[in-house]
């Protein structure tokens, strides 16, 4: 099963995390530098709901964003 959504596509994208050491310049240091940098994941926040679709109820994989905005509408 994918993490995608069904309205808008939005799914996963990657990106990093960056790891940073040392004391900030506006507290006295040298400044901040970047120690480490590791891949992540940005997962979307999909909820299975069911739907209203022309009559019939079917189940759809949905991001809480296409719901909060009405795009869907769900069913009883």
């Amino acid at each position: 099963m994918s993490n995608v959504c069904e309205i808008c596509g939005k799914k996963k994208f990657y990106g990093s995390r960056i790891i940073r050491r040392g004391l900030a310049k506006k507290k006295g240091g040298i400044g901040m530098h970047v120690v480490k940098v590791s891949p992540r994941i940005f997962e979307p926040n999909i909820q299975s709901v069911r739907v209203d679709d022309n009559g019939t109820t079917k189940r759809m994989k949905v991001c809480t964003a296409c719901i909060r905005s009405g795009k869907v509408k769900k069913a009883c």
